[in-house]
């Protein structure tokens, strides 16, 4: 049986990796990495990367190579709301961690 102490550590550990990959830092594949730790960067980086565009194109049209307004706002609108939808996942998952920290065994 997992111990609570254990989980916690491994979470922690989870949630520095994504740190880091938020951070475009290097990492080094963990040897126990899970699916779920694997989906959760690629995730963050597509969302990054929504970002990116966005700014680009926001930049872009801001000093005038572009005219395509409407597509820098759809893009950055998408970003937001990508942003925004990971937000309430991460605040769901922690949710229920600090649930299943709180339950007596």
């Amino acid at each position: 049986m997992i111990s609570p102490l254990d989980r916690q550590s491994q979470m922690l550990d989870v949630m520095t990796r994504l740190t880091q990959v938020a951070g475009n830092e290097a990492v080094t594949p963990a040897s126990n990495e899970s699916g779920i730790s694997t989906d959760f960067t690629q995730v963050i980086r597509s969302i990054n990367q929504q970002q990116n565009i966005a700014a680009d194109l926001m930049t872009a049209v801001d000093t005038g190579q572009s005219d395509d307004v409407v597509g820098a706002m759809v893009a950055s609108q998408k970003a937001s709301l990508s942003f925004s939808m990971l937000m309430e996942v991460r605040n769901k998952v922690l949710s229920g961690i600090d649930d299943v920290m709180r339950m007596s065994l």
